[in-house]
């Protein structure tokens, strides 16, 4: 039975006899407390004799046992030894910690260290920066992990196992008793704020951080799994698993001095935490001012990352085109790659190929490419940039992705979104919940590289801000040190004028820049201070090529304060003051070089301003608010900001658009401040005053606010969103302008139209959700507006196709022929604008050709001008000549190419190509072009004012228009204006001192009501001439007069099918018993009972044989030939009883056999 079991108390058996006497003595000093009266506790008089067991037992201390345990090994040994150090240490603690706390670091510098020995492990740095920004400033003393005690036992545990290498051993010991004091301190001090802690982390930590804690301890903690099992839940089981995937690198041969260069943006330093937070969210918002390198940096990120290394690419949206060509070209240099693997994609060229791994393109491009493949299964990441500049296409790619991530991921093909942008309403995207249902993370990246300093006016300049920028480029050239200036203007023509006389004030010739320069320009400097009577500076003159990315001295930036403030002193506006001052003396010693910036400009013109200026020159860029945030242009240093810009409004009632001059918003302003500070410390200069600045909005509204989006709601139906009201826009458009969209879609027949005689609340319902039409679909695959591409739908008439692809694709490129109406700045320009002006209204009353050409207008001159260019090869010399803008004539060209490629997608019947030799079209091909272009603008129908309507002489000459109360006019450059015809068409209306109609092109009255009926009201058919049988159409026709939409134009009666009803289908009937629908039965003509023609009576149904025949017709549906003859073939003896209810009865052998009388 294995050894024997060891008897009760054999411990006690084994004491020597003094222990004994020792237990006889303590009897009898119990006995004796007994008597003195003392109650021992479970003792009383009864069993005064009977020892309490538990007192005696515990009163075993003064008896010293004989002990017969093993001397103590080695290993107890030191372990004891190391529990007298700790012991040691201890007592030393207070000490230690009273000099520490003498030299720490306050805690608002604390927040700010990171520890590296935690990198990887799963604790984010972008977590902690959201959770530390949360916590209450009341709380004191930094937090200490909850998780270091496990560790320490963890570490005493292995210790204890290992008893060999002991020589290793005392070595590690030395090192690890430090660390293991540290833990004790944090062991401590664990205790007393365990309570606090676990209130703050409640209040201060996301749900997301303590799902990854919640982890991190399942993971520091083994002997807890039972019960921390329970609590994991699936999603910590798949972040477990995303945590413990390897990390991806993929290696970038960069040039030593762009890495150098890199290295100073202030992204790069957010690299781990941007790149945290894309593996943890599958949408985040970085939010980062200009200049901080996130365009160039981030997608290099992801490159790096990996991915783009297996099947998927990194595309990148711009809201403009320069940007995402000059961005690819950028990053592609900067990753020392060629551009076939960093490419771009925009409207009609691009370099994309099989190798391509980063896409740059335009949104509308992107926006393409979701109708195409919804899932966008060719991208792993998506990066939405310059979001805050809130255009239309950006909106509605945001509201896509934030469905289309969330599918991606449910089909385990995971795909990132970023959304980035400088000065970002930032709850437009966290705060709606309609957009993403959990708010993605928010990542601020550090502010522009260098300080900029603003000045404001004193006083607002509210009518010549031209003049007052001028003044103010002026003082910065002649007094402030070398660098760059950058002016924002609002339009083209400002920016050309201030151009004009910049270049005129300081003029810059090639032999300027020799090397004595630099001594005469500072002397000429200096005198012009003295003549100021001013305080002498000496400013050297410094070439711009060797700019320093390092700040200027203090000295300078003190001179620069000082010249500032001594022109504040006299006035901001002293040199305008003087009314006869104003243009300045040309001054050849100081050059400037003078660049203009507009989104109209040429590619190769715009391209100039990121080159070096020449050698002793100053650059100076007049820009609209093109340069405000997607382009940077190097060497700027001042900035000089007219605090206006120019936006296109619409009417949302009207649709007439005007461009208006309106304040920029306070976030457009501090873009524009901010590109001042890219290379060097720079100054804003603000033409207006801070109080002003002050009643700015905060930010721009979005444009979808401010746009017609008929566009837009066709392109959502095509992706079969019907409930375009549901859609998740980070601004939703108003109900009106959705509205207004979807009447117009079902006008074009793009959509179908609603029923009109159901329930209200049906009705109501059916309003914002009609199902697109084939038509409609047709109409969205063209990159046009829906009312163009309505008129490339019927274009295949008469070959009129090619015809109406040029004429569309001049519509859709605006500003065709040049701006030559500009004030001139000097006599010689004076004469040769004239000349150039006199040639193009002879080019363009050429064009416009004679007769029946002429009728179609404006659009005859663009068709003209497009055939003639696309003759002579479309160059520049043959634009310049004829007045023609070089940039658009190109931009058509492709336009023509990619609209001709998609009519013969969508119809490859057609087989329609680009014709460089276009002959002019016929008299027949021009009335069709007429009554296209009257299909697709329907609504924009105008009327000539009658003589007696005219009360007003304002209303001379003009016309009216169905949504306007004021008059129109043909601008006085139109081929129409002398003609005046009673109906034309408008392509818009552009409000200036006037409402003029642009695109103008001649109607005739009696096509309205054939062509539009949707907007006609018509009367009750005519009785004269009556209702006759189309043998043709096997339709029943008939002339109705109408009038024209709400504003009730008289029009004349047009032929047109018979409107739906019982009385259709009696005509169709008496024109049946007649023999006008089936030849075959005129024979019996003469022989019918009754006359035919009482079908129409009132008094018809006293007789029952027509009763007989109408009865049969209307249950059938049958009102025309074609419906008559599907009836007869599934019913061969249909209407054969009723009509021989008209004959006599010998003729109905004769019928029955020859029915149906096909």
């Amino acid at each position: 039975m294995g050894k024997l079991r060891k008897k009760h108390n054999w411990k006690g058996r084994q004491q020597s006899d003094s222990q004994q006497a020792a237990e006889e003595d303590k009897t009898d000093e119990v006995v004796v407390e007994l008597q003195d009266g003392a109650r021992l506790k479970g003792v009383d008089e009864s069993n005064a004799l009977v020892l309490p067991s538990n007192k005696a037992k515990k009163k075993k201390s003064s008896v010293t046992p004989v002990s017969t345990r093993k001397p103590l090994t080695k290993r107890q040994k030191k372990e004891l030894q190391k529990v007298l150090e700790r012991k040691e240490k201890k007592a030393q603690r207070a000490d230690i910690l009273t000099k520490l706390a003498e030299v720490q670091i306050p805690e608002s510098e604390i927040k700010l260290l990171y520890t590296t020995s935690k990198l990887g492990t799963g604790d984010k740095i972008y977590q902690s920066k959201n959770s530390l920004a949360e916590i209450n400033d009341g709380d004191s003393g930094p937090k200490i992990s909850s998780l270091s005690g496990a560790n320490r036992k963890r570490k005493w545990k292995v210790e204890e196992e290992d008893d060999k290498e002991e020589k290793a051993e005392e070595s590690s010991d030395l090192d690890t008793s430090s660390d293991d004091d540290d833990d004790d301190v944090e062991g401590e001090d664990e205790d007393m704020n365990k309570s606090t802690e676990m209130a703050e982390a409640q209040e201060t930590t996301p749900p997301f951080q303590e799902d990854k804690e919640g982890v991190k301890e399942e993971q520091a903690k083994p002997e807890e799994d039972g019960q921390s099992a329970k609590t994991v839940s699936d999603q910590e089981k798949v972040q477990n698993k995303i945590l413990s995937q390897p990390a991806v690198f993929i290696p970038v041969d960069r040039l030593q001095e762009i890495q150098e260069a890199r290295l100073k943006l202030p992204v790069l330093a957010e690299e781990q935490v941007i790149m945290e937070a894309v593996k943890e969210n599958p949408c985040i918002v970085i939010c980062g001012e200009t200049g901080s390198g996130k365009t160039t940096q981030v997608p290099q990120f992801l490159y790096e990352a990996g991915y783009a290394s297996e099947s998927g690419i990194i595309g990148i949206t711009e809201p403009r085109r320069v940007a995402a060509v000059s961005m690819s070209h950028r990053v592609a240099k900067e990753m020392n790659v060629s551009t076939r693997v960093v490419s771009y994609q925009i409207r009609y060229e691009g370099n994309v190929t099989d190798e391509t791994k980063i896409k740059f393109m335009t949104d509308g491009v992107l926006l393409k490419e979701i109708q195409r493949d919804f899932l966008l299964k060719r991208y792993s990441a998506i990066i939405i940039d310059e979001a805050h500049e809130r255009s239309v296409y950006t909106d509605i790619l945001i509201g896509l992705l934030s469905r289309i991530v969330p599918l991606r991921n449910k089909k385990k093909m995971p795909m990132k979104l970023l959304v980035m942008s400088a000065t970002l309403r930032v709850e437009d995207f966290t705060e709606n919940l309609k957009l993403f249902r959990t708010p993605p993370p928010v990542i601020k990246v550090d502010a522009r590289q260098f300080p900029v300093s603003i000045h404001f006016n004193k006083r607002t300049p509210l009518d010549d801000y031209t003049g007052e920028v001028f003044h103010k480029t002026c003082k910065i050239h002649r007094m402030l040190p070398s660098g760059g200036i950058l002016v924002f203007l609002t339009g083209q023509a400002e920016v050309n004028g201030l151009c004009r006389r910049l270049r005129k004030a300081f003029p810059f010739r090639k032999s300027n820049t020799t090397t004595g320069e630099d001594e005469d320009t500072s002397e000429a400097m200096r005198k012009f201070k003295k003549n100021k009577k001013k305080k002498t500076v000496s400013l050297p003159r410094i070439d711009l090529d060797n700019f320093s990315a390092l700040p200027v001295d203090e000295g300078d930036e003190d001179r620069e304060a000082g010249i500032r403030d001594e022109d504040d002193d006299g006035s901001d506006l002293e040199i305008g003051d003087d009314p006869d001052n104003t243009e300045e003396k040309a001054d050849p010693s100081i050059p400037l070089y003078v660049l203009p910036l507009f989104s109209l400009l040429a590619p190769e013109q715009q391209a100039k301003v990121f080159r070096p200026p020449p050698p002793g020159t100053r650059l100076c860029v007049v820009a609209t608010n093109v340069a405000e945030t997607s382009l940077t242009i190097p060497g700027i240093k001042y900035v000089v900001d007219c605090g206006r810009v120019k936006k296109r409004f619409y009417d949302r009632v009207t649709g007439v658009s005007s461009f208006k001059v309106t304040w920029t918003s306070q976030a457009s302003a501090n873009q524009r401040a901010g590109r001042a500070g890219r290379t060097e410390p720079g100054h804003c200069y603000r033409l207006y005053s801070s109080a002003v600045f002050g009643d700015f909005s905060l930010f721009s509204e979005a444009e979808i606010t401010r746009r017609p989006v008929e566009d837009l709601v066709l392109q959502m139906k095509d992706l079969n969103i019907e409930k375009v009201v549901n859609f998740p826009f980070p601004t939703t458009p108003s109900t009106e302008a959705l509205v207004a969209a979807e009447q117009l879609l079902i006008s074009l027949g793009a959509l179908k139209e609603p029923p009109h005689t159901e329930r209200v609340k049906e009705m109501q319902r059916a309003r914002l959700s009609s199902p697109i039409t084939p038509l409609g679909r047709a109409m969205a695959s063209f990159p046009v507006s829906p009312r163009y591409a309505k008129m490339l739908a019927l274009g295949k008439q008469q070959d009129c196709l090619p015809y109406v692809i040029a004429v569309v694709a001049a519509m859709t490129v605006r500003e065709i022929f040049e701006d030559l109406d500009r004030p001139a700045g000097s006599e010689d320009e004076s004469s040769s604008l004239a000349q150039r002006r006199a040639r193009l209204a002879q080019m363009r009353r050429l064009w416009a050709g004679q007769g029946a050409a002429l009728q179609l207008g404006d659009l005859m001159v663009m068709l003209g001008a497009v055939g003639a260019c696309e003759f002579a090869g479309c160059t520049p010399k043959f634009c310049e000549e004829n007045g023609l803008r070089y940039k658009a004539m190109v931009e058509i060209r492709r336009l023509r190419g990619q609209l001709t490629n998609t009519v013969n997608a969508v119809s490859p019947d057609v087989g329609v190509f680009v014709d460089p030799k276009m002959s002019p079209p016929t008299e027949r091909q021009v009335v069709c072009l007429r009554q296209i272009v009257l299909s697709g603008l329907g609504d924009h129908l105008a009327r000539r004012v009658q003589v007696e309507e005219i009360l007003d002489p304002k209303w001379k000459n003009g016309y009216k228009t169905c949504l306007m109360d004021d008059p129109v006019f043909i601008h006085p450059t139109s081929a129409l204006f002398k003609k005046l015809p009673e109906f034309v068409v408008y392509q818009e209306i552009m409000e200036t001192s006037k409402m003029y109609m642009r695109g103008v092109s001649a109607v005739e009255a009696n096509w309205v009501p054939q062509f539009l009926p949707q907007y006609c009201h018509f009367s009750s058919p005519l009785e004269s001439p009556s209702p006759w049988f189309c043998s043709s159409t096997g339709t029943i026709k008939c002339h109705r007069s109408s009038t024209f939409f709400r504003v009730a134009w008289q029009l004349p009666a047009v032929e047109m099918d018979y409107p739906d009803g019982l009385d259709r289908y009696k005509l169709f009937a008496r024109f049946l018993l007649e023999g006008q629908v089936c030849p075959k039965l005129k024979k019996h003509s003469v022989h019918l009972l009754s006359n035919p023609s009482i079908m129409l009576k009132t008094w018809a149904k006293l007789q029952p044989r027509t009763e007989a025949v109408l009865g049969p017709l209307l249950t059938k549906g049958v009102d025309c030939r074609d419906a008559l003859l599907s009836v007869w073939k599934t019913d061969d003896k249909f209407l054969l009883s009723a009509y021989c209810q008209w004959l006599p009865e010998s003729m109905h052998q004769e019928v029955a056999q020859s029915w149906p009388p096909v």
